[in-house]
């Protein structure tokens, strides 16, 4: 362990982010590294500062479209979570803004939404290949395969950590704008009247909630998909991943996506309708608002976030994955266990 800890510090990529060069055979198992060079001529290593800023990129991509897309669904759930009274299930949701605001008012929040979750995607998905790497490091290679699923939680909540923050003012603005009627109806109006009225911790005061819903939602969407990934192509895909098409492997991507985003939806949707709730009520609180709604007013809008997280984090993994691709960078298999630990356990 200790030489491992030695290990990681030397090649600490948080040191020099943007000058380092980590190496590949120190970062992962070496049957991933010749599985996954096998034939591909890649654009960069494993764990370079190229690397990384590429998939920072693609979470850019997937993140910020993704969620811009869904603005409508995801105004409509707003607002049913703060008033279930009037907007009721997500037909009824639709039909009253519609009538009240017309077609045009499903766009409210769009510039926030993509600016905000751009951000936050550029954190999210490049911290968590760091956080990975430097976590499987610690580890050492057969610990890091034991613990495999702790590796991907640990890594995707201190990335998720990072990304509210980037995240929180966006998200402030947004919320404002679709559930507060006759407030700001445009990002360049809406920021500075936040500014002015509160101050920065008006962007802010969401960011507790915010981690509550977002880090164990970022959790399950990363460790959920890792392992589902490994499952699909175990147990249903009828052939080698080294024998699969990209085509087919980003098929894989999606199918393994979207049963993530179900798990993330209902994992945090609680903490979701309290964010809502928190950024339309001026001068409350975490604790208040969480009363105030019960246990069951925490589920309103659940069905109507079920359809929107599945569908877009599915999206969310199918277009970061064609980024990496795209860019031919390293994309190993799934995990194998180590051929030391094959022998420990007499396997060989």
């Amino acid at each position: 362990m200790s030489n491992s800890l030695v290990t990681a510090c030397r090649n600490n990529i948080f040191g020099n982010p943007f000058f380092t060069k980590a190496q590949c055979e120190s970062n992962v198992n070496p049957t991933r590294t010749i599985s996954a060079a096998a034939g591909e001529d890649y654009s960069c290593e494993f764990g370079s500062s190229k690397y990384y800023l590429l998939c920072g990129f693609g979470g850019l991509l997937s993140c910020g479209i993704t969620h811009t897309a869904v603005v409508p669904l995801d105004m409509v759930k707003c607002r049913i979570q703060v008033n279930p009274a009037k907007y009721g299930g997500i037909v009824k949701g639709f039909k009253v803004t519609i009538a009240e605001e017309g077609g045009r008012a499903l766009a409210k929040g769009w510039a926030p939404t993509f600016f905000g979750y751009s951000m936050q995607g550029i954190c999210k998905f490049g911290f968590y290949e760091a956080f990975k790497i430097l976590y499987t490091d610690l580890l050492g290679e057969e610990n890091a395969y034991l613990w495999r699923t702790s590796v991907y939680l640990a890594a995707s909540a201190s990335a998720e950590f990072f990304a509210d923050i980037a995240l929180c003012p966006m998200e402030a603005v947004k919320v404002r704008i679709q559930t507060q009627p006759g407030w700001s109806t445009t990002l360049r109006e809406g920021f500075p009247r936040i500014m002015k009225d509160e101050g920065v911790s008006g962007f802010y005061k969401g960011l507790v909630p915010l981690w509550a819903r977002q880090i164990p939602y970022t959790m399950m969407k990363f460790a959920c998909f890792e392992r589902t990934v490994e499952a699909l192509y175990k147990f249903v895909v009828p052939k080698p991943r080294a024998e699969c098409t990209k085509g087919e492997q980003l098929v894989v991507t999606f199918a393994a996506g979207y049963i993530a985003g179900v798990f993330c939806a209902i994992v945090s949707h609680p903490a979701d309708t309290i964010v809502s709730k928190l950024n339309q009520a001026k001068g409350s609180n975490f604790v208040d608002v969480a009363k105030s709604l019960g246990l069951l007013g925490m589920w309103k809008g659940l069905f109507p976030r079920i359809i929107m997280i599945g569908t877009l984090t599915a999206l969310q993994w199918f277009i970061y994955d064609s980024v990496k691709v795209y860019f031919r960078l390293p994309r190993p298999p799934p995990p194998e266990m180590p051929e030391s630990l094959k022998r420990k356990l007499g396997l060989n």
